[in-house]
């Protein structure tokens, strides 16, 4: 399925909204291809995750989240000459989940620095340009942080308040 742990997502922490990196009650990950049908995998996996950590109940709002993220990163932010097509391998982006007591962050990295455009866009008629405005909606807060170092690129975030169990 993905790599569990927290060494993969130790840089993904820089950046986040205060929380205490050890308090960590889960974390899983999966490096996804440059091809659309990632985006059903990143589904995939969001939902046998959340299932395994009994957050199954967010699966819609985290999953619309996580497909507009790896959506974003399949078509913005790989380089031209490996943009995403039907049953191409190449660069991969890498989808974070991580679960604390009462917060879960889903992550996407990429191989690229720029940073996320939201589009100013009244025609919600469009078929595209909202996936900025949608994650903004269905997420709890939502942000971006360059990496560096080896990993390079950037990582986009979205957190999702969960409510205390019992």
């Amino acid at each position: 399925m993905g790599t569990n742990g927290s060494t993969m997502l130790q840089p993904l922490r820089q950046g986040l909204p205060p929380l205490d990196p050890s308090a960590v009650c889960d974390a899983a990950s999966r490096a996804l291809p440059a091809r659309y049908e990632a985006v059903r995998e990143a589904r995939q996996f969001t939902r046998a995750t959340l299932d395994q950590w009994q957050l199954g109940d967010r699966f819609d709002d985290v999953c619309l989240v996580v497909s507009e993220l790896v959506t974003n990163a399949l078509r913005h932010a790989l380089p031209a000459t490996s943009a995403p097509r039907a049953c191409e391998e190449g660069p991969s982006v890498r989808l974070h989940l991580m679960h604390w007591t009462e917060r879960l962050v889903c992550a996407v990295r990429d191989p690229s620095q720029d940073s996320p455009v939201a589009r100013d866009t009244d025609d919600f008629s469009a078929e595209s340009g909202r996936g900025l405005f949608l994650v903004d909606s269905f997420s709890d807060s939502w942000g971006w942080h360059p990496l560096a170092g080896t990993l390079g690129g950037k990582v986009v975030w979205a957190l999702f308040r969960l409510r205390p169990a019992g």
